[in-house]
């Protein structure tokens, strides 16, 4: 399998694009300085006590309160809590390894047992906030390597279920055993199997030592805030995903190019050669033709081959996905494997559909009917099959007798582009643009304003693919005219993303024209005024 991640980074924003053999597959997006990822851990205070629900919300920074409920706390906690108060100022720290671990709390205990409102305490996010929904937390706390997964409060060492080598099992633990410091327990991850010793221990130790510098920060902190944050979104997809599937990773943007580079030389360094920076004319995404799937993701139909296609619909309690044939149509006597073969490429779009969509609860599909119980177990191996790299926690029934599947999906991360209904910006609700035909005369006023009100040298026109072959073509093209007119260098560059009459005013880094504030001209006489004050 062929596996890109295509980068897209602006001043605003950073989104991630994971593709297996030129299909978009994983979609993800990091608002610039938002934070608050998966694996962050926090000093956080309780903000209030929710008996009912044996749950609590603690402040951490996040514009709502996060939740965390009592089983989440984990089996160690008075143990951590011993560790959070020990590092408060004018208290002596204490380290794991010098601790005596408490026994466990109770798996039916009271949350009001072990938090009260304003107690400071150590907390994990364990799910990033969606929707309304602030983000969930865990007192469980783990720190995620390339090879390993260090987990304090424990002395157990516990390998990937993956790993099937009895040989490979004994290595690892053995290696594992001989570098845990004591009351630490650590998860030995897939990607370990290729590794070699020192690898792992190195990983283990690079671990332990993150995890004191954490502690440590907790004297110099305030709740609520950070005291370690995850590495930034591109580097953990990395971290969880490099193998030898993994063709390309490709970024426009010079300095998240330098880190992801570095970072990879760090764990692989002959996977090095794999990272590419884009310096193309055309938008990244629209490059690697991301911008069309994009645009296809929340789409209510989804076409598949020879006239197939799904219809997909989202309410609050479930998903709902019916697949139809269309106007395919075939013999009598091939009916059945008719039926099949649309329905095994329905399911391997819905596989790619609950990724892309991130689509979490209950999800009923409604494949086309078949009259075999072959060819329903068939179905249902190959949808096993097909969700067995979907890293989401899921469960698959087979076909009911009226060809109904049932799956549920846990939602890892939040929407990546959500389906919105507002107000047409270009016609303003009417239904109508203005003309075609002044659109070039609008360009033209502007590019007047910027170069002879704001003294612009340089503009780069970002327009629709349509406008930007309008503004070059013939001989002359009218963008050639324009800047003879004008003396202002153009530079016309198409944007899938942009509506047919769109068009953004940039400089030669990007920043709106017409947004930046104008600098007020003083006459000559202010300024002569002005150097004599300061003399």
């Amino acid at each position: 399998m062929n596996r890109e991640l295509i980068i897209n980074v602006t001043s605003t924003e950073i989104s991630l694009a994971l593709c297996e053999d030129k299909k978009l597959v994983e979609l993800g997006r990091e608002v610039a300085q938002m934070g608050f990822s998966v694996g962050d851990i926090y000093l956080g205070k309780v903000r209030k006590i929710l008996p009912g629900l044996n749950a609590a919300f603690v402040n951490i920074g996040h514009e709502r309160d996060a939740f965390i409920h009592y089983q989440d706390l984990g089996t160690h906690f008075p143990s951590l809590d011993k560790v959070v108060a020990s590092n408060a100022p004018g208290n002596k720290a204490v380290k794991v390894e010098a601790l005596k671990l408490d026994d466990g709390i109770e798996r039916d205990g009271d949350i009001g047992s072990y938090l009260h409102v304003g107690q400071q305490v150590m907390v994990q996010i364990s799910k990033e906030a969606i929707s309304t929904k602030g983000p969930r937390l865990t007192c469980d706390i783990s720190l995620a390597g390339r090879n390993i997964v260090l987990v304090p409060f424990s002395s157990k060492v516990f390998l990937s279920q993956k790993i099937r080598s009895n040989e490979e099992k004994k290595r690892l633990k053995r290696v594992a055993a001989g570098i845990l410091p004591k009351n630490f327990g650590v998860i030995i991850r897939t990607a370990a199997v290729n590794a070699t010793d020192l690898d792992v221990e190195q990983d283990i130790l690079a671990a332990v030592e993150k995890w004191n510098k954490t502690c440590q920060q907790i004297r110099r902190r305030q709740a609520p805030s950070l005291l370690m944050g995850e590495m930034s979104r591109a580097n953990t997809i990395i971290r969880d995903n490099l193998d030898g599937s993994f063709s390309q990773i490709c970024v426009d943007d010079e300095a998240m190019y330098t880190d992801i580079k570095a970072y990879i030389h760090s764990v692989d360094p002959e996977k090095e050669k794999i990272v590419k920076l884009y310096r193309g004319t055309v938008p990244i995404f629209d490059n690697f033709d991301i911008t069309r799937q994009i645009k296809s993701l929340f789409a209510k139909y989804v076409s598949l081959k020879r006239g197939a296609y799904l219809i997909i619909e989202s309410t609050e309690a479930m998903n709902v996905i019916d697949v139809n044939s269309g106007n395919r149509t075939t013999a009598d006597n091939d009916h059945e494997h008719t039926v099949l073969e649309v329905n095994m490429a329905a399911a391997a779009e819905i596989a790619r559909q609950l990724r892309l969509r991130d689509l979490g609860g209950i999800v009923i599909v409604d494949f086309i009917d078949m009259h075999t119980a072959q060819s329903r177990q068939t179905l249902y191996e190959e949808m096993k099959r097909l969700m067995a790299t979907d890293k989401a926690k899921h469960t698959i029934l087979p076909l009911t007798k009226f060809g109904l599947m049932q799956i549920t999906r846990q939602r890892i991360r939040p929407v990546a582009v959500r389906p919105v209904q507002d107000v047409c910006p270009t016609c303003g609700g009417t239904g109508k643009i203005e003309p075609t035909v002044l659109l070039d005369r609008k360009i033209e006023n502007q590019i007047s304003l910027l170069v002879q009100d704001r003294g612009r040298r340089f503009i780069r026109l970002e327009v629709s693919p349509y406008v930007a072959a309008y503004l070059r073509k013939g001989v002359l093209p009218l963008v050639w005219r324009w800047m003879l007119k004008y003396g202002v260098w153009i530079s016309v560059r198409p944007s899938q993303s942009l509506g047919m009459v769109d068009v953004c005013y940039l400089d030669n880094e990007g920043n709106d024209l017409l947004s930046m504030p104008v600098e007020p001209k003083r006459s000559k006489g202010n300024r002569k005024k002005g150097r004599r004050v300061r003399r």
